[in-house]
């Protein structure tokens, strides 16, 4: 609702070029416009999932594992998204060829390219993720508390940065290129472009790593103080992205840069409780989730990949039948969620089997590791022998 207007309002041209709903929503602003730090949460529960699934498994079950949950939703999601932009978008097919093949293979198009959909920015941001856990797994000397510690120093430095030059400087006519504002926009850059640095949000990852080693044991006094880094760079980071906007588009200029930070620090503080809550002796069994909650969450992620541009589709063509814009937000939601639905209880796990089977086929697929072994990477959370499922890829 916000994205649908906010950027064309300031004359700059976002995903609506491709498909435009000519729909505004600037009452709802006040409400939507933090929704962006959704991103910055998911980022942190992605550090304590993977650092979950890495600290029980060899380097090449993490990698299968990791292919397994991602491609199979991002080739039916890039495809639909493909399908709507050439029925509803303005700008011809072969234009879309190549951000089609980028998003399909999950590989960055680099600063200046257009991307088949912007979500798939956070993509990026979590393939070089997952490479430095893959990586660290292979070096078997560096453990997830090492990797933790490098990349909250490797953000908060950059953060820091970042907001000193926002406190330093004041930028002009933005989002306008000009001397005055290349610093400031230099920070933004590697916000979305150039996020397979992980510069501004490589603090999300650790906190989510800091937060798993939590669930398993007392952290140490250094630690707590990482854990502190941490949660004051995120904090900067959504700050400086908030007084962007703030200063950008003038609907919400009244509007605080504390918000969005509230509503990071809230979904951070109920992760860590619930982490500390399930802290278990050796000997206590993992407790599993009801089967409903676990396809919620399968949901989440084709829905991300589905609501901007192909939700914007749906909008269009509701309101072309007649529906109000209100009305049509919500029919659209109630579809992505139905389709969605479709797409994690049906066409992934079809794609996943295919796909398992032909990894098998040439011999590739891994063997489990012993229940009893566990890599290195996972050395010093004092975490208890427990047998590897094959439902858990």
């Amino acid at each position: 609702m916000f994205w649908s207007w906010a950027w064309v309002s300031i004359g700059h041209p976002g995903f609506e070029r491709f498909v435009a709903t000519d729909v505004h929503y600037p009452s709802a602003a006040a409400y939507t416009w933090f929704g962006w730090v959704g991103v910055e949460i998911f980022f942190v529960i992605s550090g304590f999932v993977i650092a979950n699934s890495a600290s029980g498994s060899s380097p090449a079950q993490f990698l299968l594992g990791r292919a397994l949950r991602l491609y199979p939703a991002v080739w039916v999601c890039a495809t639909a998204t493909l399908l709507v932009l050439l029925v509803f978008g303005t700008g011809s097919a072969s234009e879309f060829i190549k951000p089609y093949i980028h998003a399909m293979t999950l590989v960055p198009e680099g600063v200046t390219k257009q991307s088949l959909d912007v979500v798939y920015w956070t993509l990026a941001a979590e393939m070089t993720f997952y490479v430095l856990v893959f990586g660290a797994m292979l070096t078997k000397r560096i453990t997830l508390r090492r990797l933790a510690f490098g990349l909250t120093v490797w953000s908060a430095v950059f953060n820091a940065v970042a907001l000193l030059i926002l406190f330093c400087t004041t930028p002009v006519n933005l989002p306008t290129v000009s001397p005055a504002n290349l610093p400031y926009l230099a920070v933004l850059m590697f916000r979305v472009p150039c996020a397979a640095f992980l510069l501004n949000h490589g603090c999300f990852f650790a906190l989510g790593i800091w937060l798993f080693i939590s669930a398993n044991r007392k952290l140490t006094a250094l630690e707590r103080v990482a854990v502190a880094v941490t949660c004051i760079s995120g904090a900067a980071e959504i700050y400086f992205f908030a007084s962007f906007f703030l200063t950008t588009i003038p609907a919400i200029s009244g509007q605080s840069a504390f918000v969005p930070i509230v509503v990071w620090a809230a979904a951070v503080a109920i992760i860590a409780y619930d982490a500390n809550r399930n802290r278990r002796p050796a000997a206590a069994a993992s407790r599993e989730a009801p089967s409903y909650l676990r396809t919620l969450g399968l949901i989440t992620f084709p829905l991300y990949l589905t609501h901007n541009v192909i939700g914007a589709g749906i909008i269009h063509a509701l309101i072309d039948a007649g529906l109000s814009a209100t009305a049509a937000v919500w029919v659209a939601l109630a579809m992505l969620v139905l389709i969605c639905w479709f797409i994690c209880a049906t066409i992934e796990p079809a794609i996943r089997g295919a796909m398992t089977k032909a990894i098998s086929y040439f011999g590739l697929h891994p063997e489990r590791m012993p229940a009893s072994r566990r890599t290195l990477f996972a050395r010093g959370l004092g975490l208890p022998p427990v047998p590897v499922k094959m439902t858990t890829w």
